[in-house]
């Protein structure tokens, strides 16, 4: 393994399969970062604690574990972001992926460029989310009606009760909060949440957006709805409450 080399990146990779793994490595010090590889779920796991990477690149077809439930262990020993990397035929793979916490999945074999700059995507939207607020700066707040976000404390609230939510579901529910009543696409969602847009990002925006859905709706106050709007996008709709917004910055 190279010194940290990109502002001290580092990256986990989890792959059993040398061949993969010698190659996957190479793309990633090359563009310069410092890759960790760990070819079982035990070895991942003492790796993630001792060294506490920046991101996990994670296959799913391991040896010792199925790679979907590492994913979910991993992300409660860290809060680390994943990104799944997989020639996994099972098509309900990527679905469940997100759903335990997975920041993305690409599928094998994929394009060398795209995997960099999904990387790269993730990587940022990671710093950003965990840059510090400057002292001086007030709290970034909004709100719609009894739904109301402190940005800086990352607190989701609905009539006083605070509701939790994954850092996707968080930074889903603040592009549409940024534009109340407006349609926005699934492209312009995938955009504002992870980076970047591409063909089959339509699918898994539904999925977050029926997880946010479910965990607004189990608050005992109603939460301004999210709808759909067939063939395009969704909204946040206002319903003629109060709105308070603000710009968004991730």
């Amino acid at each position: 393994m190279t010194e940290k080399v990109k502002n001290g990146t580092t990256i986990l990779l989890v792959e059993d399969d040398a061949t993969v793994a010698a190659a996957v490595t190479e793309v990633l010090e090359l563009n310069g970062y410092a890759v960790w590889r760990a070819g079982d779920g035990n070895q991942a796991k003492v790796l993630l604690e001792e060294k506490r990477p920046d991101l996990v690149v994670l296959d799913l077809i391991l040896p010792d574990v199925d790679g979907l439930v590492l994913c979910a262990d991993l992300k409660a020993i860290a809060d680390v972001p994943v990104v799944i990397c997989s020639a996994t035929t099972r098509k309900r793979d990527t679905v469940l992926g997100l759903k335990l916490g997975a920041d993305d999945f690409i599928p094998k074999p994929f394009d060398i460029y795209e995997f960099e700059a999904r990387v790269e995507a993730v990587l940022r939207r990671a710093g950003q989310s965990r840059r510090p607020v400057e002292a001086a700066a007030p709290p970034d707040e909004m709100r719609i009606g009894p739904l109301g976000v402190d940005r800086s404390r990352h607190r989701v609230s609905l009539g006083g009760e605070v509701i939790q939510l994954t850092p996707i579901e968080y930074r889903l529910l603040i592009a549409l909060m940024s534009r109340p009543d407006e349609v926005l696409s699934r492209e312009d969602l995938a955009q504002m949440v992870w980076g970047y847009q591409d063909a089959s990002v339509g699918r898994t925006i539904d999925v977050h957006i029926r997880r946010l859905r479910v965990k607004l709706g189990s608050a005992s106050t109603a939460a301004p709805p999210i709808v759909s709007v067939r063939g395009f996008g969704y909204k946040i709709t206002t319903d003629d409450v109060a709105v308070r917004p603000i710009s968004l910055v991730s």
